[in-house]
């Protein structure tokens, strides 16, 4: 891809989001994160992604969307709602908090346009994810179109892992020269446990997989 002017990362301070934020500096002159609360009861990722912001040396704007978190009933933003284990058998994960992705990025749209901005960034993945149907390729392809509809302007919505599997997200933030910030210094957990988190919520089930099976290639290639 050509060197693009500006870009809105859609960013929450996750694996995904940060491995995108690095991705975004290698491809555009200037970046911009975005990070929203949303009533997630893992707020501490605010934190810990203004202050990957702050490391990258891009401006970094929070957004307060709690409407979100409580349109539907899930157990990332609902203390009531046990968290589901494992994606249910004919149904999408309770962790699915609806229109998230949507919302997010309708709102980063108006956000970067209002800035000149044209180009927008986010970490949804097709290849590996937990069900939810906001991240699927289709979708994206969809709201983008919508987007430049509704506005009248010629978005572009990137998204570098759509089509990676978490090793693969594992491998391109070596290949940035962030894999340490990515395991040490994001949070993943659902729990709000930042680095490698609790270890069994399904963020951190989904993340540990990847983690361990890119170790098991990078051994396997002499790379370490």
């Amino acid at each position: 891809m050509e060197t693009r002017e500006k870009a809105v990362v859609v960013f929450s301070g996750g694996q995904d989001s940060t491995t995108c934020l690095f991705w975004a500096l290698k491809q555009f002159k200037e970046v911009v994160a975005l990070c929203f609360r949303y009533g997630q009861k893992h707020i501490l990722e605010v934190d810990m992604a203004h202050a990957i912001a702050r490391r990258a040396g891009v401006e970094f704007f929070e957004m307060e969307v709690p409407l979100i978190g409580t349109l539907g009933r899930n157990s990332l933003t609902d203390e009531s709602v046990e968290m589901d284990s494992r994606k249910p058998a004919e149904s999408y994960p309770n962790t699915f908090v609806p229109g998230r992705n949507l919302f997010f990025l309708s709102i980063a749209a108006v956000f970067a346009r209002e800035r000149g901005i044209f180009d927008l960034v986010t970490g949804v993945s097709q290849t590996d994810f937990s069900g939810y149907p906001d991240c699927r390729d289709s979708f994206i392809r969809s709201l983008n179109v919508t987007l430049n509809l509704a506005m009248d302007e010629q978005f572009v919505i990137h998204t570098p892992l759509m089509w990676r599997d978490k090793a693969q997200t594992w491998a391109l933030a070596d290949e940035l020269g962030v894999f340490d910030i990515v395991r040490t210094q994001t949070l993943t957990c659902y729990n709000g446990i930042p680095g490698d988190g609790c270890g069994a919520c399904p963020a951190c089930v989904l993340r540990k997989r990847g983690l361990d099976q890119y170790l098991r290639q990078k051994r396997g290639d002499g790379l370490e």
